[in-house]
């Protein structure tokens, strides 16, 4: 046989190597025999467990479905809801941030080649599972003759569907989860043009319910996101097939990191720039940094400079400290620590002269982020709103959720590292700092930078509410990230950091490349779980008055005239939207789990 008849006999192979494995599945009624009434105990504690949840089943129905609950309430306020006071005529701008992130994940998914394939058999079972779920639903919700009919109807429909399908194909057949997924997507967003779910709004502060379909303000921009999906998709594909996935993958890694910062201070926001201002200010400060700050660290990152380099960079951080206690703007004295922090490490990235200029092209990329980040915070905004914060609700909430996760995980780095180093002074300091504000409860840190941190500013120097909570929420999920990265640095063995070693590394080539790569992999699991318990944290945010999703549900809307009173409804809503986040969090970390063999090897 040849190597091309080889090679051909091997595809089929690594395809199907992507397929689960597939579990042996006995009959439902063997099944149940064996995992439920294998004896007199587990039949009692079967019988006992299901009629309990079949009364908080019916219970939490019967609450949903009743017709005294006020679900209009909800309908009418779901802008408020998702966006809160963000202006109606500038809407489009939250439509296009939803673009950024669909478009974003389309082309990440294209490019990682995400999903796979799972046995049509599975996807059935669930077929008859949501079936069964909707006939049971028309069985315990209190519902009229004719809608208990129709959820008969379409849940038999369900299983009637699965049982066809299964009988018609073969049981190694397969699809695509994506395209599962994107099928599912497509339906309920087509029912949007379909099915008369009605239109509810406020105009001119009147409730006003229309029946038919949903807008077409919101189920036009909805069905683009799908089709935006869809293209970017197949775009990542193409440019996985026709480069190298390296660079890609960088660039979307760092667009993913950058896109709460567009988001919120370029789109949302919309800050009507000085170009006057900028040609004359900041123009010169990028040149003299990037240019200057640039020939100073290629200098640095040369493997021959030596112990020179580690003085010269020190002098570089007393000088950036001098900065501020002198007047001077302070966009220069960020990127005097910035170039001070850049120096430090430049000692980690040398090497030859290609390696030295990726790392001052790196530098000045962080210089112009940096500049255009802070002209664009010091520019008016043109977006007026009646509130504090231009948006609120949801968006709120996923906005300070966002940026305190990115903020929070490479302090809580430095943190671990500081907490396991050998120097005394660093250890002490990074135990200190972990065990106070792990003994601080949350809410104290969120009313003491709500309320007392702006009193220890500088003269003439503001932070915004959110700003200063933000950084709250930040220095706090920092403490328990810093503890779950040290449980992943114990983890490695000794003979890892003899390995460096003895391939000629410095300590910090050593954490960066060798250590700490092992130690976050074992500890996404921890990792996660903080990142959901800070996404849930944000509801406190409430309780200081800042206009987040629990707020609006909690506060707002009960008192607006037309729904006094409407709270349970409006509470059920939002616990509902922070599950959808958690669960699509911790399906994420289980698939990332999965394919990094955590806990495997």
């Amino acid at each position: 046989m040849t190597d091309q008849q080889t090679t051909d006999v091997a595809e089929p192979e690594e395809e199907t190597s992507n397929l689960p494995p597939k579990v042996p599945r006995l009959p439902p009624g063997e099944w149940m025999k064996k995992n439920l009434f294998s004896s007199v105990g587990n039949s009692i504690l079967t019988v006992v467990f299901v009629l309990v949840i079949l009364a908080i089943t019916r219970g939490l129905l019967g609450f949903a479905f009743s017709p005294e609950r006020r679900w209009d309430a909800t309908a009418t306020n779901m802008r408020l809801l998702f966006a809160g006071a963000y202006p109606q005529n500038q809407f489009v701008r939250m439509w296009v941030s939803l673009g950024i992130v669909v478009a974003l994940g389309g082309l990440s998914t294209g490019v990682w080649r995400a999903g796979g394939r799972m046995y049509l058999t599975s996807l059935l079972l669930k077929g008859y599972g949501v079936g069964g779920a909707v006939v049971l639903v028309g069985i315990l919700a209190p519902f009229s003759g004719s809608a208990r009919l129709s959820y008969f109807l379409v849940g038999g429909l369900l299983i009637a569907a699965s049982f066809a399908v299964q009988s018609a194909t073969d049981e190694d057949t397969t699809v695509g989860t994506l395209a599962v997924g994107l099928v599912g997507v497509s339906i309920a967003v087509g029912s949007f043009w379909v099915i008369p779910y009605g239109h509810h709004a406020f105009i001119d502060g009147a409730q006003v319910v229309s029946d038919g379909t949903v807008a077409a303000t919101t189920k036009g921009p909805l069905t683009v996101m799908v089709i935006l999906a869809v293209l970017t998709y197949f775009l990542g594909r193409e440019i996985a097939d026709r480069v190298d996935a390296g660079w890609p993958r960088k660039v979307l890694s760092l667009s993913w990191l950058a896109s709460p910062v567009v988001i919120v201070f370029f789109v949302l926001r919309d800050p009507d720039f000085d170009y006057g201002h900028i040609a004359t200010t900041e123009v010169p400060i990028f040149l003299a940094y990037a240019v200057g700050g640039g020939l100073l660290l290629f200098a640095l990152a040369s493997p021959r400079i030596g112990e020179v380099g580690r003085i010269i960079a020190a002098v570089t951080l007393i000088a950036a400290a001098a900065t501020f206690l002198t007047p001077m703007l302070q966009v220069i004295r960020i990127l005097a620590l910035m170039l001070a922090v850049f120096a430090l490490a430049a000692p980690t990235f040398s090497g030859n002269r290609a390696a030295r200029l990726r790392y001052v092209t790196v530098w000045a990329g962080v210089v112009l982020g940096l500049l255009w980040l802070i002209t664009a915070i010091n520019s008016p905004a043109t977006v007026e709103s009646n509130s504090s914060f231009f948006t609120g609700g949801l968006a709120l909430t996923l906005i300070v959720a966002s940026f305190t996760m990115i903020l929070s995980f490479p302090l809580g780095v430095i943190l671990a590292l500081a907490r396991t180093s050998n120097m005394p002074l660093f250890r002490v300091m990074s135990t200190t700092y972990i065990e106070f504000v792990r003994g601080v409860p949350f809410i104290t840190i969120l009313i003491f930078f709500s309320v007392l941190f702006p009193l220890f500013l500088p003269e003439n120097m503001e932070v915004t509410e959110i700003a200063a909570v933000t950084i709250g929420f930040t220095l706090f999920s920092a403490a328990y990230m810093a503890e779950n990265v040290r449980g992943g640095l114990q983890s490695i063995r000794r003979g890892q950091y003899e390995a460096a070693e003895a391939l000629g590394m410095t300590t910090a080539q050593k954490t960066v490349f060798i250590i700490l790569p092992q130690a976050l992999r074992v500890s996404i699991p921890p990792l996660v779980g903080q990142t959901i318990g800070t996404y849930k944290e944000t509801s406190l945010l409430a309780i200081i008055g800042l206009f987040d999703l629990l707020f609006v549900a909690r506060s707002l809307i009960p008192n607006q005239t037309s729904f006094i009173g409407s709270v349970r409804e409006q509470l059920l809503f939002a616990s509902v939207i922070y599950w959808m986040g958690a669960y699509a969090m911790s399906r994420a970390s289980q698939n990332l789990e999965r394919k990094l063999g955590v806990g495997e090897r």
